[in-house]
């Protein structure tokens, strides 16, 4: 400490003087946005392998509505904006790992697709680096547990990560499944049987060595918080579907997955705040995620009716760079 005090004696300042002065510098510095507070500083670590260009997103219908894939993408465009990442959206309604489908679904229009039909497919078209999977909702069919339900579950995500691991994916990321909120019963409802499935699943990493990203517990135990204080309180007016925000406690998790300082974020707003003109590079990849994930999915082919015709996908992607030219002249 001598030499220290020594210094600001012969320069002819008292360490309140000296301390002073530094918080009149800093806070200047930070009214003209020089200084960065330490909830918006750019993360330290991009987290995907060398070379990644393209991430695949699977699951069912909470994939396909696709919001916590947005808020997703636009985060890494605006923190890691030297990146070129390609985020797919290849999520399907009504779809199940375990190939398990209940009697009369959809009133008997159609039984539940089974990722088994198609993710040959959607492999071979995409060539994902990165793989993000979410199943688990719709595959304990919403029916109290049993045991030869949950093999199936298992036998199925077994298959999947088998599977994954013979393609061009370089990492592989399970997610468990979000919260279901049973109208009568909350969290006390189908919502066991998830835990069953996610507990389960999130075992594999140590048994297996498997990356899992765990949204369900979070998500459950937001909810819960939420209900004690406000018993009308919903992620997802449905009990299934969540709306913005169960979207960005998914996203929020798989970003605190990948080591990245969104702890604080109270919402995507926040995390992305470093940008300027954050809200509309987020309209853009909102408007671009729309376009091709019925792109994507067209593309490679399903067995569920009622989904939109996407664009043909080299169409699809001469509106992608479009786009892309856009979010780039935002980022200078």
């Amino acid at each position: 400490m001598k030499p220290y005090i020594s210094f600001m004696k012969v320069q002819g300042f008292s360490a309140r003087a000296y301390a002073m002065r530094i918080a009149v510098i800093l806070s200047v510095a930070n009214f003209f946005g020089f200084v960065r507070p330490a909830s918006a500083q750019a993360p330290e670590k991009f987290p995907f392998p060398k070379h990644t260009t393209r991430i695949l997103f699977l699951g069912n219908s909470i994939t396909y509505a696709g919001t916590y894939i947005t808020d997703i993408e636009t985060y890494f465009i605006v923190h890691f904006p030297k990146e070129r990442l390609e985020f797919i959206n290849e999520g399907l309604p009504s779809e199940t790992v375990s190939g398990l489908s209940e009697p009369g679904h959809a009133d008997g229009k159609f039984p539940r697709p089974d990722l088994h039909e198609r993710l040959e497919r959607v492999l071979a078209l995409t060539k994902p680096d990165v793989v993000f999977a979410c199943y688990g909702m719709n595959d304990g069919i919403y029916l109290p547990f049993d045991e030869s339900r949950f093999k199936a579950y298992r036998d199925g995500i077994y298959w999947l990560h088998h599977e994954l691991e013979k393609s061009s994916a370089k990492q592989i990321v399970l997610l468990t499944a979000p919260v279901h909120d049973d109208a009568n019963l909350g969290t006390k409802g189908y919502n066991l049987v998830l835990d069953a499935y996610s507990q389960w699943l999130l075992s594999q990493r140590d048994s297996l060595h498997w990356e899992v990203a765990d949204i369900h517990f979070p998500m459950t135990k937001y909810l819960e918080e939420k209900r004690a204080a406000d018993p009308s309180f919903k992620l997802a007016e449905d009990g299934v579907h969540p709306g913005e925000m169960g979207h960005w406690l998914m996203a929020k998790a798989i970003l605190l997955y990948l080591g990245q300082r969104v702890e604080d974020a109270a919402d995507i707003k926040s995390a992305i705040a470093v940008n300027a003109h954050a809200s509309e590079i987020y309209a853009i990849v909102t408007e671009r995620q729309l376009l091709m994930k019925d792109a994507w999915l067209s593309a490679a082919g399903h067995t569920r009716p009622g989904m939109n015709l996407g664009m043909p996908l080299y169409e699809a992607r001469i509106k992608y760079d479009s786009l892309q030219q856009h979010i780039l002249a935002l980022l200078k």
